[in-house]
């Protein structure tokens, strides 16, 4: 079973046993594979690297290659019980419209995003006057994929207007501790990262 991060084992946490899951931007297919082992999940995975799908098949998955942006509105309504966006929502070209899929063809979302609100981004942007390079932003402002930046507290808003519940909230600090105070004024400084658990209104 592979090795997966702090985020993903807190994604894992969220999902059911024996569940249908669809991974979205799945990499190399480490949380695939081990909610398939811990969880037993019916997994599936959209992947828009070939070398991350070549990974993914040699370790046994299912995954096909693919853009999310363009394909996931081919799939029906409520096809999986969960589907997982980790780490990727920043870098989609229209990741409101990409939120709004998810919920539509998952009875379940999970995303995890990093916080641009962290406290060691705010820092490090107001003393140098650059645009930040932290772990897990590890990227100049000219070479980085993510091109929607957003704090956890904007990430809340957007739910709220798209009429989306969040019914789960992690919050993530540097060393990989979960807060105490998910809904805290202190989550969006104190967190690098957040996990959350979505449910369309209604659903």
């Amino acid at each position: 079973m592979l090795d997966i991060r702090d985020d993903l084992k807190l994604i894992a946490e969220m999902v059911e046993p024996n569940s249908r899951v669809l991974d979205v931007g799945c990499g190399d297919g480490a949380l695939l594979d081990y909610l398939s082992h811990a969880k037993n999940v019916d997994g599936r995975g959209i992947e828009l690297s070939m070398d991350g799908v070549r990974q993914c098949v040699a370790h046994g998955l299912s995954v096909i290659q693919g853009d999310a942006e363009a394909d996931l509105k081919d799939y029906p309504a409520e096809a999986f019980d969960y589907v997982i966006l980790g780490q990727t929502l920043q870098a989609m070209k229209q990741p409101r419209d990409v939120l709004e899929m998810m919920c539509r063809i998952g009875r379940r979302a999970i995303v995890s995003v990093p916080n641009f609100g962290y406290w060691r981004v705010r820092l490090q942007l107001m003393l140098t006057g650059r645009m930040p390079v932290t772990e897990k932003l590890g990227y100049q402002w000219w070479e980085t994929p993510n091109i929607h930046f957003c704090t956890l507290r904007d990430f809340v808003v957007l739910t709220e207007e798209m009429g989306i519940t969040i019914e789960q909230t992690r919050i993530i600090d540097r060393a990989g501790r979960v807060a105490s105070r998910a809904h805290s004024g202190f989550a969006n400084l104190l967190g690098e990262q957040g996990v959350f658990l979505l449910r369309r209104n209604g659903g």
